[in-house]
């Protein structure tokens, strides 16, 4: 089962995303095709301890940069890194794709390519919180700013599968993300959603809000991606900010300096609990295969960690469970679509 990581899409490309492949290959044993231009990765290639490895590259003509559309991926650039990551998927060269490059090319790549699961109208893009009692699938964190009921319910049907199979919770709850608890908060689209939700075959616990992702409350948080994306990057600033404001506080005295000598032990795990590169790369859930999309400014532990990830989201059969779990949830969506008068009726 080898993994295709578009080498060439990241902040820092190839050289991040060639070390995150010598490293996943190194620790994991994870047989590794690198996919971009031939001669920059063999050159970078050269730089590491590479014999007995199994890494292969895979030559593109093509980068999709960062500024680029999301249809430059599928229908200008058909000889990209990260499109021919996805090729390698649908031909069965590779059991997924990994891009740290245009989350919306990897994602307009992923859907071109390999297709939705039938019956799943968008694609969502989930990544995974530290809690207090463990971790927390967020999703959609940015894959789609304007959603309806229909989308979050099936955005909470995969989430409530992928942590089910792939993070091996054996009965994830599901909290949908709202402005408060009762059943009266929310917007439109959370009241309608909310309302479908508590029909679906699934361990719905109902509203949660912000607060309740680092408590722990629910295992899957679901809201749209606009609302989804602002939680992700105000977590990134909240944890960075508080690793500086508490630097700055140690380093105020020497009373301060001697307490963090005994304590810093904790503080190093601590930060390793927050550290994104830990969590490696964002599921794209929905596509008929397995895509994972990392941070454009990964490093090579995030790139590691990712096709670690993505290896094993492969393994997990997620998506022929989603697939399951929508024909379990059919009577939901035919409630939902018909007429308010004929329901009436």
């Amino acid at each position: 089962m080898r993994v295709a990581v578009d080498a060439m899409g990241g902040d820092n490309a190839p050289a991040i995303e060639v070390g995150g492949a010598v490293a996943a290959c190194r620790e994991f044993g994870i047989s590794v095709t690198l996919v971009g231009d031939r001669t920059r990765l063999e050159e970078e290639l050269a730089k590491h301890a590479c014999a007995g490895l199994d890494i292969d590259i895979y030559h593109a003509s093509e980068v999709v940069g960062m500024h680029d559309s999301a249809s430059d991926a599928v229908r200008k650039k058909k000889n990209s890194s990260v499109r021919l990551a996805f090729e390698l998927v649908k031909e069965g060269k590779a059991c997924a794709a990994v891009s740290a490059g245009n989350s919306g090319a990897t994602m307009a790549a992923g859907m071109f390519v390999l297709k939705r699961i039938k019956g799943i109208e968008r694609p969502a893009i989930a990544q995974i919180f530290p809690t207090l009692k463990g971790q927390t699938l967020v999703l959609d964190v940015g894959g789609n700013v304007d959603c309806k009921p229909l989308h979050l319910v099936q955005f909470a049907i995969m989430g409530e599968v992928y942590a089910r199979y792939a993070m091996g919770i054996t009965s994830p709850s599901v909290g949908l993300l709202s402005n408060g608890e009762e059943d009266s908060k929310g917007n439109e689209l959370t009241r309608e959603t909310n309302s479908i939700l508590r029909n679906a075959s699934i361990n719905y616990s109902g509203y949660v809000e912000g607060r309740d992702i680092f408590k722990g409350t629910v295992e899957v948080v679901v809201c749209d991606g606009f609302v989804g994306n602002v939680v992700l990057k105000s977590s990134e600033g909240l944890a960075d900010a508080a690793g500086h404001m508490l630097k700055d506080e140690i380093l105020k005295s020497w009373v301060s300096k001697l307490g963090y000598l005994f304590v810093r032990g904790a503080f190093s795990r601590f930060k390793k609990i927050v550290d994104y590169a830990e969590y490696g790369g964002a599921p794209l859930l929905g596509i008929n295969g397995v895509g994972m999309i990392c941070h454009g400014g990964s490093n090579i532990k995030a790139i590691k960690n990712a096709i670690r990830f993505a290896h094993e989201y492969a393994k997990s059969g997620v998506t022929e469970h989603v697939a399951e779990k929508l024909s379990e949830n059919t009577s939901v969506f035919v409630q939902r679509d018909t007429p308010r008068s004929q329901a009436a009726a």
